[in-house]
């Protein structure tokens, strides 16, 4: 018997790190907009503890979590649904993350691919935040109780992780306090791809502007970057093998299901044989159409930071009624006074 039957909830966060675009939207925030009318109390975060893992502007900081705030909401996140908060202003994150710095082996984080990837040859000068992001990632997690994590696959080792640590905490305190959290990795554009290059994963640090689809990008300028993507001079395909070893014309097929809610084999019934030059665009076309509003709707929110804040603050209220209990008992397991 278990010492605490683990209700059904998801969490997960986002790092606001500025430029929100289409990656970030059909990787996470459609997919948490969709998840949140299946009835299960879900937690959105804004990881702005994890941001300074790497040197940020204070000022650029701030702007950026208000704007991913504003980027939840305008994706379909509602506040009154879903507990949506930046860590920073939920403690208990930091302080279970304490508990399982102590509890993770620096051989765990040392076989990290991302510390690896994000050291590279001068880790000695990366800071400590940096090595250890994994156990606060795994302590914002498990602070809930978190039953299911939806992650892209650049983020499964880390969840794996998670599950270690939960893991080693309860049969070291002989315990089963925390859930061995389940990875949710689905949709057709889990991992969207740059427009330049479809073996690379679309991001805000590629130097190119053409990589990417911003959020904030204006109609004109969605259109021009999907008719300059790169592709290759072979028409659709009929069916999805036929996407094989065609990395630009898959990633576009991808991008195309996941706005319009539908499979890959879906979409290619009905566009297959067609060239770029009429299927490009029809996906701008398409893209337009489903960002406009989240772009409208992100303009008119960050024209009133108070109301984001205000959202935050209760955010963090509603998180603190969870977090605070488990927080308590975890200290009573680990031996804490108080």
């Amino acid at each position: 018997m278990s010492e605490t039957q683990f209700t059904p909830r998801v969490f997960s966060g986002i790092q606001p790190s500025g430029d929100l675009h289409l990656g970030n939207y059909l990787g996470a925030l459609k997919r948490f907009a969709d998840a949140q009318e299946q009835g299960v109390q879900s937690i959105y975060c804004m990881v702005d503890l994890h941001a300074i893992t790497v040197p940020q502007k204070p000022d650029d900081l701030k702007r950026s979590t208000r704007e991913l705030c504003a980027g939840f909401i305008a994706s379909g996140i509602d506040p009154e649904k879903s507990i949506l908060i930046n860590q920073s202003q939920v403690p208990e994150h930091a302080q279970l993350a304490w508990i399982f710095n102590c509890v993770a082996r620096m051989g765990w984080m040392g076989r990290m691919t991302q510390w690896k990837d994000k050291a590279g040859k001068n880790a000695e000068a990366a800071s400590l935040g940096l090595f250890a992001y994994p156990a606060l990632m795994a302590a914002d997690i498990l602070i809930y109780h978190a039953t299911h994590v939806p992650v892209g696959e650049d983020q499964k080792q880390h969840l794996e992780l998670t599950r270690d640590i939960a893991a080693k905490f309860n049969h070291d305190y002989g315990v089963d306090f925390f859930p061995l959290t389940e990875p949710v990795i689905e949709g057709a554009a889990t991992r969207v791809m740059s427009l330049r290059d479809g073996s690379k994963k679309m991001s805000k640090s590629d130097p190119s502007p053409a990589s990417r689809i911003n959020l904030t990008d204006d109609a004109d300028t969605i259109a021009k970057k999907f008719r300059k993507a790169k592709t290759d001079p072979d028409a659709l395909p009929s069916e999805a093998e036929g996407l094989k070893d065609r990395p630009e014309a898959r990633n576009l097929v991808n991008i195309y299901a996941a706005l319009s809610d539908q499979t890959i084999d879906q979409v290619l019934a009905e566009v297959g044989g067609q060239q770029f030059g009429t299927f490009k665009p029809a996906l701008a076309e398409l893209a337009v159409s489903k960002l406009g509003p989240i772009t409208a709707e992100m303009q008119r929110l960050m024209a009133d930071e108070t109301e984001i804040d205000r959202i935050l603050a209760r955010g963090a209220e509603q998180a603190r009624e969870i977090t605070a209990p488990i927080l308590k008992r975890t200290y009573e397991i680990v031996g804490m006074v108080g």
